[in-house]
């Protein structure tokens, strides 16, 4: 019988300790858990981690203000638009983002009745109130300047890009490139054959489109050149198009051009320029596209040099605005801050031309 009794005091005494151990190890890992709670849901954490959230939300909203979508004060209505052929990659690549990101605004773009599109025929239907903007591949003249001044109104242009001008000869000629003087001497008419600029015995054939539709100056302020008149022996066209078809069947031709209209045709060969014999730049990214690999691959165009300066003939980009305090100030001004948006900016590069941001 006191056997008995202290078996089960035994029993008891080991079932005490075992329920002492559990209770013990429950108590402890309530400590663990609590522990890990207060670490993962501490003061410092939460701040750092809504501090992590307000970051991210001004990184978002920083990047949503350089965007078409959110730029405030658009104008909702129809305009009408024109000028420069230069600007036709902008036309397709950029305005078409544009209008799709904004499809509430509705951008037409006109040509002249008379004459051909460029800068100058687009200036003077905005001055003429056919356009409600302009877009320019070159500044606005003294002349457009009195013209808008006699008509009571001021003319803003506003850079948005930068556009390389490029020299194109026919494929066959042997040129290792030209300076700039050299150049400006071909089209003044006092060099006229290739061998008088270390070339071939050739006669030189330039081709230009009239100096008042011309898109590009190659003798302007930008090439530190003064504009001249052309010699006689420059050959006009009508367009860039007409110009590549003739430099194609004329062995001595050479054209000038934006670079992104030109660089990247199979008919023609794209010639380096330079300030000097010993710095020739090329308009195109090395190496060569020869015209028998075209068009399954195009030469693009050197847009690193146009955007470091050693390229050393450029010609701005700018929207001309009509400043009269109505519609057509409105949707200028909102036009060109479109443009100069980070999207806009990515945008006009996508389209083969250098930013200005």
């Amino acid at each position: 019988m006191d056997n008995t009794n202290q078996g089960k005091a035994l029993i008891k005494g080991d079932v005490a300790i075992f329920l002492r151990g559990l209770i013990i190890g429950k108590v402890l890992t309530l400590m663990v858990i609590g522990g890990l709670l207060w670490w993962l849901l501490k003061p410092g954490l939460l701040s750092r981690n809504n501090s992590d959230s307000s970051s991210q939300s001004l990184k978002t909203t920083s990047s949503n203000a350089s965007t078409f979508g959110s730029l405030a004060d658009v104008p909702t209505d129809s305009f009408n638009y024109g000028g420069s052929t230069a600007w036709a990659p902008i036309r397709q690549v950029v305005d078409s983002q544009i209008l799709s990101a904004r499809p509430e605004l509705k951008l037409r773009y006109l040509d002249p009745v008379n004459g051909s599109p460029g800068s100058t025929s687009g200036i003077r239907m905005l001055l003429n109130g056919q356009l409600d903007f302009a877009q320019s591949s070159r500044p606005l003249t003294d002349e457009e300047q009195a013209i808008a001044k006699q008509r009571g109104i001021t003319l803003e242009q506003r850079q948005v890009g930068i556009d390389g001008i490029a020299v194109v000869v026919n494929p066959s000629l042997k040129m290792p490139g030209l300076t700039v003087a050299q150049l400006q001497q071909i089209y003044l008419g006092k060099v006229t054959n290739w061998n008088q600029v270390g070339g071939p015995n050739l006669p030189i054939t330039p081709f230009s489109q009239r100096p008042e539709n011309a898109d590009t100056i190659i003798f302007s302020t930008n090439s530190g050149l003064k504009q001249q008149a052309f010699g006689s022996n420059v050959k006009y066209v009508y367009s860039t198009t007409e110009a590549v078809r003739q430099l194609s069947k004329t062995p001595g031709g050479i054209y000038y051009a934006s670079a992104r209209a030109v660089v990247p045709q199979c008919k023609v060969k794209p010639l380096p320029l330079g300030r000097t014999a010993t710095d020739l730049v090329s308009s195109y990214r090395e190496p060569l596209v020869s015209p028998d690999q075209c068009p399954r691959q195009r030469n693009q165009v050197n847009t690193e040099a146009i955007k470091n300066g050693s390229y050393p003939i450029t010609s701005n980009l700018f929207v001309i605005i009509k400043q009269n305090k109505g519609q057509e100030q409105k949707i200028g001004d909102a036009y060109a801050k479109l443009l100069l948006t980070d999207q806009g900016q990515k945008a006009i590069e996508q389209a083969g031309f250098v930013g200005v941001r």
